[in-house]
């Protein structure tokens, strides 16, 4: 019986063991091409990637960033997201960089203890992968193999790609995941064909989404394609719902699977770079200024420190200082001191010789008020404090004066359409004391919300006028001390920030006596500010204000202007040695960019003329190859058009670098117009062959440029004057020869 069993068990125990009876054999298919042009790319790119040794052009920029991440102290870049930032510190994280660098000039050789190789490894790394990018990208566009492998070619052997990638700069990882979403989406599309909701569909969709996200969180610029590529969808949905042969519940899946990784994934993915990005800088740092006190109290160090163990509640007999919400021109304080308003200002107005009250831009003693009771004389808090709620009558007085804030029926100094804000000085004669202000605090949740350290925006609304105290942002004469005037707006509707004041320092008052009351520091309370402040509102801050900070424009010695950008007629120097005179430009390959911008004229005219002569029911292609002309058309010309055009409306500093996305879509574009001419035009043999002939003399052409260009791409090997001169083909090109 137990023989029997064994035998039973043992049967179906040989078979599974049957397999090792043959030889476990494993297939892969290997794109020779593939590999050979990743391969390359690395080569091209990667090649003495620490040379030069020292500070190129616009690394002096981002590597400031890159120090403060490494020492987490909070900063703003108005220039964009902070994901490329993120990249490039965690290239300098991977060397083990301190963040002990002075990046204070271009050319300055770098310490021992800066990885300069991982430092530029990341931008290097996707530079090269964008070689292969655009071979796939031609293949998922159904063109030949030959179209997409001088696709990759092209820009294997791009001067300005290979600069722009071998330094620590942005412009090559923002390429990257251009491609990769261009990419992403070709083969979702291709897949949709043939089997949608598979996992390979569902991979690519969402990878599409990803990509479009980091493309916008590492510059703005990637915000154009990721509009084009929504476009795009939107169109092939708007043809999925027109299928009958799809239900309404499969078209229904279709467009929210697009909707939630076309749409909420890049915006989830958006926002945990910036969450990512403040938890990683949570000191206090030189940026601190720009933000709300708000914001600064969350951070560890500077306010944080400061406002530690503040009262949360104001209440009458509290000293404070307070902020404009604005901070624009510069963030300042509501401020004053003994120096009066002339009696007669150079237009001839009179003043009321009050005390003047400004908008200070820096810490001062002068910037303390304490809140007052009208009803009573003291000037401490009470046991218990009664706090100050919403819609309270206040009176402000300055700490070391003593004076009243008033206003009254004078004209401001600068504003003359507005009341003059001053301090009461009574001079016995008939301008009696204005100076009750009832507080709004305009975040309230509700009408008895209590006014509070850092957290209440509030405006001073006067009681006899109704006007507002607001910053005018005008600069005061010398008699002022440059300080920004302050004035009481009349009528004022709505809620503009520079009307909002909030509370930054804050103490209990304790005595009478004003020496006293000058050094007084006593800190009753605890008041975490930190915690109240919420990711949301940190990020909705910091957004606005990389979208609204502008620094001061300069014009610089390289900027250009978008029309230069097509022809070359610009280039940048981004490093000189001062002693061998070896040297890096950003120059690109001349005869890619006049192939680039020939294929674009030649396609917008067959494009033009396919139309025409289709409109008359002539069709000189058949429909394959026209569906296909026009959907590689909308992605390369539409790609160039949309990381283009958009320059010509923006007021700020450009460079030919801004223009590299969209030589990159214009690059694509040279074979799918070349294969087009190959296909549809060269009817017999003989064309075709004398075609191919001259395309091969082309693209060793183009390699021959690549080659003449080298030494002002890689910095190397150095050149004698003379040829530094041969090699300025545009007499606008400003090539560094030096003076012996």
């Amino acid at each position: 019986m137990v023989s029997a069993n064994f035998r039973g068990l043992a049967k179906p125990f040989c078979r599974m063991l049957g397999f090792l009876k043959q030889p476990v054999v494993v297939a892969a298919e290997i794109n020779v091409n593939l590999v050979a042009l990743t391969v390359m790319g690395l080569v091209n790119r990667l090649w003495a990637l620490s040379y030069p040794r020292a500070v190129v052009f616009d690394e002096v920029y981002y590597g400031q960033f890159v120090s403060l991440y490494m020492k987490r102290i909070f900063f703003v870049d108005d220039s964009g997201p902070p994901f490329g930032h993120m990249l490039l510190a965690f290239g300098g994280y991977l060397g083990g960089f301190d963040g002990n660098f002075l990046w204070n000039r271009i050319g300055a050789e770098y310490s021992m203890n800066v990885p300069v190789w991982s430092l530029r490894l990341l931008p290097a790394l996707t530079g090269a992968l964008c070689v292969p990018l655009a071979y796939q990208i031609l293949v998922e566009l159904h063109f030949s193999h030959c179209a997409a492998f001088g696709a990759a070619l092209l820009i294997l052997f791009e001067n300005s790609l290979i600069t722009q990638s071998r330094l620590m700069l942005l412009e090559s990882v923002l390429i990257f995941f251009i491609l990769l979403a261009i990419l992403s989406y070709l083969k979702f599309y291709n897949l949709q064909k043939c089997s949608p909701f598979t996992a390979g569909w569902w991979f690519w969709l969402l990878l599409t989404g990803v990509a479009c996200s980091c493309a916008v969180g590492v510059k703005y610029m990637g915000l154009f394609t990721y509009m084009l590529l929504l476009a795009i969808a939107g169109v092939h949905s708007w043809h999925l719902i027109g299928d009958q042969t799809l239900s309404n519940v499969s078209v229904l899946c279709h467009l929210l699977a697009r909707g939630i990784a076309l749409v909420v994934v890049p915006v989830a993915m958006y926002l945990s770079f910036f969450y990512v990005h403040l938890t990683l800088l949570y000191r206090s740092g030189p940026h601190d200024q720009i933000m709300t006190s708000a914001f600064q109290a969350s951070l560890e160090g500077g306010l944080a420190r400061i406002t530690q163990g503040q009262p949360l509640e104001v209440a009458y007999g509290s000293q404070i200082t307070l902020r404009n919400v604005l901070g624009k021109p510069v963030p300042c304080w509501l401020h004053s001191h003994k120096n009066t308003y002339p009696i007669r200002y150079e237009n001839g107005r009179g003043s009321s010789h009050q005390q003047q009250v400004t908008c200070y831009p820096f810490k001062d003693v002068n910037n303390w008020w304490i809140v007052k009771d009208p009803g009573m004389q003291q000037l401490v808090v009470s046991n218990p404090p009664r706090p100050v709620r919403h819609g309270h009558i206040v009176q402000l007085v300055h700490g070391i004066t003593t004076r009243y804030l008033n206003t009254h029926d004078v004209a401001a100094p600068l504003s003359p359409h507005s009341q003059e804000i001053s301090c009461y000085v009574d001079y016995n004669i008939s301008m009696p004391a204005q100076n009750l202000w009832r507080v709004e605090i305009v975040n309230r949740e509700s009408d008895t919300d209590v006014w509070k350290t850092i957290l209440s925006e509030v405006r001073f609304v006067h009681v006899n006028t109704s006007a507002v105290l607001k910053l005018s942002g005008a600069s005061l004469p010398e008699w002022g001390y440059r300080q920004l005037e302050i004035i009481g707006e009349k009528l004022s509707k709505g809620y503009h920030q520079s009307m909002l004041w909030n509370v930054e320092e804050h103490r209990y008052g304790k005595s009478q006596e004003q020496k006293e009351r000058e050094v007084e520091l006593h800190s009753p309370t605890q008041a975490d500010i930190s915690k109240n402040l919420s990711f949301m509102a940190r990020f909705t801050e910091l957004q606005w204000k990389i979208l609204t900070l502008k620094n001061e424009d300069t014009e610089h010695k390289y900027s250009s202007s978008p029309l230069d950008w097509i022809t070359m007629d610009t280039n940048i120097a981004y490093w000189f040695h001062p002693i061998s005179g070896a040297q890096i430009h950003l120059i690109g390959n001349v005869l890619t960019w006049a192939s680039a911008n020939v294929a674009t004229l030649v396609y917008v005219c067959l494009f033009l003329w396919y139309l025409l002569r289709r409109r008359r029911k002539i069709c000189d292609i058949p429909e394959d190859a026209w569906r296909l002309w026009v959907s590689a058309g909308g992605l390369c010309v539409g790609g160039w058009a949309v990381n283009y055009l958009p320059f010509f409306m923006m007021e700020k500093t450009l460079f030919l670098y801004h223009y590299l996305p969209a030589l990159t879509f214009q690059i694509l574009l040279i074979p799918v117009v070349l294969q087009h001419l190959t296909d549809h035009l060269c009817r017999s043999q003989l064309p075709k062959n004398a075609f191919s002939a001259l395309m091969v003399a082309w693209f060793s052409s183009v390699y021959l440029v690549y080659r003449t260009f080298s030494p002002l791409t890689y910095g190397e090997p150095t050149l004698s004057a003379a040829e530094l001169r041969a090699l300025r083909w545009k007499d606008s090109w400003d090539i560094l020869i030096r003076k012996h």
